[in-house]
């Protein structure tokens, strides 16, 4: 296996190298004879200590760019480096690196165990690190009262709202200390009062350097972004600095 170099480890500071840059990347699904071109000719930029959301209508491809971008698919054609290095040269080992430390996911679904405590949902992607006990349970109640949780640690998912589930997830994907934060519509099961929250919590933590992708159908929320990507038809249509 060839060494791997990826360090994702702390967001740069101020404007720097690139984190995601895709390079006409495209991805072509095959079902025997019949093929689905979902994503052509991508070519996308994410520098460190962006905050970046793709929009598009259902079918545009956020999906799959989503699950690429988090090295949860391949490409079909053309290239993509993270952090520099090309995710084409990367075995299995590798990529489940990248995914487990290096990525911080958040999804619509909150995908907790409902049978653990907060704490416990956290630290999961540390266990799965290897890391000791005493560091894991340290990290994770850290990583919660990050998000505003500290006297939730005991509760388990049915004992939460919806909002406090996603700030569960939140902490959970910040446990690692990824620098890129991959948001697949955080606040597609949440209220509005809820949206406000996690969409402020991701304001937060970008002001601190994070860099953090959004895929979202939501103009609203897309508009908390700095820089808006627009997918039509498998490609990008416009890609926007948003002055807010």
């Amino acid at each position: 296996m060839a060494e791997l170099t990826v360090e994702l480890v702390r967001p740069a500071q101020g404007p720097g190298q690139p984190v995601i840059e895709l390079t006409g990347a495209g991805k072509t699904y095959r079902t025997g004879a019949l093929e689905f071109e979902a994503l052509r000719e991508i070519d996308l930029r994410i520098d460190e200590g962006e905050y970046v959301a793709v929009m598009g209508p259902s079918g545009s491809g956020k999906s799959t760019l989503m699950n690429l971008i988090g090295c949860l698919d391949t490409l079909t054609v053309g290239g993509y480096r993270i952090a520099g290095d090309d995710v084409a040269e990367m075995d299995e080992v590798d990529l489940a690196e990248i995914r487990n430390r290096r990525i911080g996911f958040v999804f619509q679904q909150f995908n907790l165990l409902a049978s653990l405590p907060a704490w416990r949902n956290v630290e999961l992607p540390l266990i799965y690190g290897r890391v000791p006990l005493h560091e894991r349970k340290a990290r994770a109640i850290a990583a919660l009262e990050r998000v505003r949780l500290g006297d939730k640690l005991a509760n388990r998912p049915g004992e939460l709202s919806g909002g406090q589930q996603q700030r569960v997830a939140i902490a959970r994907a910040l446990v690692g200390e990824p620098a890129l934060i991959l948001a697949d519509e955080p606040t597609g099961n949440l209220d509005s009062v809820s949206t406000r929250e996690v969409l402020a919590l991701l304001d937060e933590l970008n002001g601190q350097g994070r860099t953090i992708v959004l895929i979202t159908h939501e103009l609203e929320v897309a508009q908390h972004a700095r820089r808006i990507v627009w997918l039509r038809d498998g490609r990008i249509h416009t890609d926007e600095v948003n002055h807010r």
